[in-house]
């Protein structure tokens, strides 16, 4: 009597053994904010600087981030990290596309929807977040409250409102910083060394 294939068939468990990547999308994340809202704060101009960092580090290196953490089934890490990463190759081209003469520069009005979407879809994520360490609800909690801010500052036109925000930013970037950092090193050192307030890990 014939076996069937499929009842003696060996039954494999795929084993993840790769690193974990929020990290690096945490860090090109954070260092990007910190120098746009060096930026915002005043301390000095736009230029080629942040520019770069936003097309690279913030943009395609959290992309790359959000793809490795869709192959870990990690739908929010997923979802975050390649958002941002478009979020900032969108803000990048939102500051060079007009200079091409073909496209015109947003006004208040638009840059304040643009925003204000922005910061509805990190809330929604803060959200989220609770489930999580509470290095993480800082920080989604502070970039929610950044980018109403912004949105404040373009809506009325009002300076003080945006060197506020850009103080808020960097405070947002640092715990962003601090979050991938604390992560490398208690990986490294096999213990918790710098404490996340650890609900559970993303990633």
């Amino acid at each position: 009597m014939a076996t069937n294939p499929q009842d003696t068939a060996a039954v494999f468990e795929l084993n993840d053994t790769t690193a974990n990547p929020a990290p690096l999308g945490l860090l090109g994340f954070g260092m990007t904010t910190v120098l746009l809202n060096l930026h915002n704060a005043g301390m000095f101009p736009m230029d080629a600087m942040i520019l770069s960092m936003g097309i690279f580090y913030g943009g395609l290196g959290q992309i790359i981030v959000g793809i490795m953490e869709w192959r870990k089934n990690n739908t929010f890490g997923a979802t975050a990290f390649t958002s941002y990463g478009l979020f900032w190759l969108t803000l990048v081209a939102l500051i060079i596309l007009p200079n091409t003469g073909f496209i015109q520069a947003p006004d208040n009005s638009a840059m304040t929807a643009y925003l204000v979407m922005w910061g509805l879809f990190t809330g929604v994520l803060f959200v989220g977040t609770l489930r999580m360490n509470k290095a993480l609800q800082v920080v989604f909690g502070s970039l929610t409250v950044l980018f109403f801010l912004l949105a404040a500052g373009d809506a009325t036109g009002n300076h003080a409102i945006k060197i506020i925000a850009g103080y808020e930013g960097i405070f947002c970037g640092l715990s962003a910083i601090y979050a991938g950092l604390a992560q490398v090193i208690n990986e490294v050192y096999g213990r918790t060394v710098a404490p996340l307030g650890l609900v559970r890990q993303l990633g």
